[in-house]
């Protein structure tokens, strides 16, 4: 084998054993070991997603007592106390699974699945997947106004991390698998495999710099297949045929963007505002979400499409069935129970929510412009599936997987102009209010301080000398560039470093300056040395910088490796820090 896949072999036994013994029998490579687990993983994440969705139904069925499709006038049908009643109870129930089995299961489940990465390595209680499963179902089958998403991705991590964990794999392995999972859980939710995977680097790494990026891709491939073979391959959403009657019309977009960025930002704040009024509440835990029940069980009485995940609405939304006035009261209404859903402690996700939000915005909006300039504006459907992606490109902060997404729930690339415009506007009005996103300014307001994917606090309570790797290859001043050439062909690294004889550093070379001259003719391998080549202004650390000084060094340079030194001892070359060491 290559490196060590399970480092820690203390007291294995059973089938656990039986697995590892046939690995080290066959010497499977590290790598291929990986992508198994990539697809065992998604294989049950996709079958969680499955499960989900019909626990759902089976409360749903409970809830309103029709064993039949659940529709917008199959509900708008029932008695009005039955729909202020469902939310309310399912709030009763799943108030004592969050306080007393799993307080993991509260809320909409990304921020925990971050945090497990940051702070404990991927480590995720088992436990978290049997009780997010029931939880979320209670929760949006009774009525609560909260999304599927958000649950099978802290499902998904949970199952990774619970592999993970299994096979006692390396911190580095370990976060792989749960964001592999993450990637899984949304690919199968929304039948877009490509989105999962962005999903995973963008929002749960937080970093496009991760190292083992196929197990990821391939959870997220295998969950698909799993939902496409059982739910078939269509998209999530019926959309209309998109056409940019005008140029002009991108202004519309554009302000759009900057209307979803406003609303994206309201959202954000009512849902952390009413989370901490529960909170701070001294009253009975297990009860709190059904209080929530109550706001949204009422709201619900006249307006049944705040119920649940909201796909219903979205579609009709696109389609253009529904007046601009009662979009924009559905996109007040939505904002308003969703907060009150998840910030009373109810489980479910954020991003189906999010996605009906937009929906209803963004017809709003186009129904008004096509109304006064109908010779330069498309159909309201269109305005629709682009504000879709604005608004969670605001409330995520990831525009990148927003922008994607609703490609593959759409099947429509047409709309790509506009769809990127209005989400960069509304990502960028966003994130200069509001640095953290919905997912992570909980985290914030634990004390957890992010940066690029990374806890703050725990980066600079690290130094250099807790993380620097001594064994380092040095190259002299005078070494001539044929010598340098075979040393740089064998060696791993981007960086190489020159010292004088007794060890102090001088400066690096990089693998750019080499590349520069590789062409030039043969006769030069006698004339240039390594000292012709190094930067003018080396940087460097000391073994007392701290970590977060590194990673914005790291950011600012835009170098792999960093020298280090003992700048008491005229600059002596200790050894070298990689962007990885710090990351890992």
């Amino acid at each position: 084998m290559q490196d060590s896949i399970h480092p820690d072999l203390s007291e294995p036994h059973g089938i656990e054993e039986a697995i590892r013994r046939f690995v080290d029998r066959i010497k499977m490579a590290e790598h291929t070991f990986m992508v198994i687990l990539a697809i065992f993983i998604g294989l049950i994440t996709g079958y969680g997603a499955l499960g989900l969705r019909y626990l759902i139904h089976l409360i749903q069925v409970l809830a309103t007592g029709h064993n039949m499709l659940y529709t917008l006038d199959m509900v708008a049908s029932l008695p009005w106390y039955q729909k202020l009643l469902m939310p309310i109870i399912g709030g009763l129930l799943v108030g004592p699974i969050v306080t007393f089995f799993s307080k993991e299961v509260k809320g909409h489940g990304v921020p925990e699945v971050i945090e497990s990465i940051i702070l404990r390595n991927g480590m995720i209680r088992p436990r978290v997947v049997f009780a997010k499963i029931i939880a979320s179902s209670i929760c949006i089958g009774s009525g609560g106004s909260s999304g599927r998403e958000g649950p099978i991705v802290q499902i998904g991590s949970a199952i990774g991390s619970t592999v993970g964990q299994w096979f006692q794999l390396s911190p580095e392995k370990m976060r792989t698998l749960v964001a592999a999972g993450a990637a899984g859980g949304i690919a199968a939710a929304f039948n877009a495999p490509v989105a999962g995977a962005l999903f995973a680097i963008e929002i749960i790494f937080g970093d496009f710099g991760v190292m083992q990026f196929s197990p990821i891709v391939i959870a997220s491939v295998t969950s698909t297949v799993v939902s496409r073979h059982y739910l078939g391959d269509f998209p999530a959403f019926i959309v209309p045929k998109y056409v940019l009657v005008s140029p002009w019309e991108l202004l519309f977009y554009t302000g759009m963007g900057l209307l979803a960025g406003v609303a994206g930002l309201a959202f954000i704040k009512l849902l952390y505002k009413l989370e901490d009024v529960f909170d701070n509440w001294k009253f009975l835990d297990y009860t709190k979400p059904a209080f929530g029940g109550v706001v949204v069980g009422t709201m619900g009485i006249f307006f049944p499409a705040v119920f649940g995940v909201g796909y219903e609405g979205i579609n009709k939304a696109l389609t253009g069935n529904i007046s601009w006035e009662i979009l924009l009261v559905l996109l007040l209404l939505k904002i308003v129970a969703t907060s009150f859903t998840l910030g009373s402690g109810g489980s479910g996700g954020i991003f189906a929510p999010s996605l009906f939000m937009g929906a209803m915005l963004g017809g709003a909006v186009g129904m008004v412009v096509h109304e006064l300039f109908p010779s330069i504006t498309a159909t309201s459907g269109a305005y629709s599936m682009v504000g879709m992606g604005a608004f969670v490109g605001a409330v995520t902060h990831a525009p990148i997987t927003s922008i994607v997404i609703i490609f593959e729930m759409t099947n429509d690339y047409t709309i790509i102009l506009p769809l990127m415009i209005a989400t960069i506007i509304a990502v960028t009005f966003t994130t200069r209010i509001q640095p953290e996103s919905i997912y992570t300014l909980k985290l914030v307001k634990r004390g957890i301080q992010l940066f690029k994917g990374k806890e703050l606090n725990v980066l600079k309570a690290l130094k250099v000398k807790d993380v620097y790797k001594k064994d380092i290859d040095k190259i002299l001043p005078n070494t001539r560039f044929k010598e340098i050439m075979p040393f740089v062909m064998n060696s791993d690294h981007e960086i190489f470093y020159v010292t004088d004889e007794q060890n102090h550093f001088i400066s690096y070379i990089t693998f750019k300056s080499i590349r520069a001259i590789i062409d030039d003719p043969s006769s030069l391998n006698n004339i240039i040395v390594a000292y012709d080549l190094i930067e003018p202004k080396p940087r460097f650390v000391t073994p007392d910088t701290n970590l977060d000084i590194v990673m914005n060094l790291f950011g600012r340079i835009g170098i792999s490796e960093l020298p280090v030194v003992d700048a008491e001892k005229g600059n002596l070359l200790l050894g070298y820090l990689s962007r990885k060491d710090v990351i890992d």
